[in-house]
């Protein structure tokens, strides 16, 4: 799949509900295990959203943080993702998600990088209109190599992609792959998801030669 067509998968994908209001769908296509996560769906989705304070990942030697809310979704899918993954003969895995569920995606990313690093030659991550979820991360505590191939799609002017704010000391990690053009659309408008369908179009028909994720 390219950029465009894992979007596609993201929106239309017959997601399973689990804690917390998670929803995530799992899939093997041709060898490669895609996990999707689901954008804001309910009253909880929103309400894990707007809790943003920071917390550690988990009680560990090197503690890092991360937003509260995302953090609370993500621990309701963790378990199922654990049995896919102790299960898959997958020869490559692709994590996605939008918006709420591309701050999931993320999450799930850092997860198998680091407790499964057996699939870490075969990971790629992808979060459209994703959130900001790290918080004050120093550069000494992970290698760069566990961002290497997780990218942030960014609509130019989309206001979620920018949120929490970075003086709150909220970050991006991997890298951020900024699409569209600039004031063609509202802050807001620029995060729909019609809107990143259409420059996410325009962006795969420009560059042909782009890998498959």
């Amino acid at each position: 799949m390219n950029l465009y067509e894992l979007f596609s998968a993201v929106l239309t994908a017959p997601y399973v509900h689990v804690e917390n209001d998670a929803s995530f769908f799992a899939r093997t296509d041709g060898g490669t295990l895609y996990l999707l996560f689901q954008a804001s769906h309910g009253c909880t989705d929103w309400e894990n959203n707007l809790d943003f304070p920071a917390i550690p990942y988990r009680d560990m030697p090197d503690r890092w943080m991360c937003h509260r809310g995302f953090l609370k979704a993500w621990k309701g899918v963790e378990p199922y993702i654990a049995k896919i993954l102790a299960q898959t003969a997958a020869r490559r895995i692709t994590v996605a998600g939008y918006s709420h569920g591309g701050a999931l995606a993320m999450l799930c990313h850092e997860y198998i990088w680091f407790a499964h690093p057996r699939f870490r030659n075969i990971l790629t991550g992808v979060g459209y209109g994703a959130p900001r979820v790290l918080f004050r991360i120093p550069g000494t505590l992970w290698p760069k190599e566990r961002w290497a191939t997780f990218t942030v799609v960014r609509n130019l002017d989309d206001i979620v992609t920018h949120l929490p704010p970075y003086w709150l000391f909220y970050k991006h990690v991997g890298t951020l792959l900024e699409i569209g053009e600039k004031g063609r659309h509202t802050s807001i408008d620029a995060h729909r998801p019609e809107n990143y369908e259409k420059a996410l179009y325009e962006y795969v028909t420009a560059h042909s030669d782009q890998p498959p994720v």
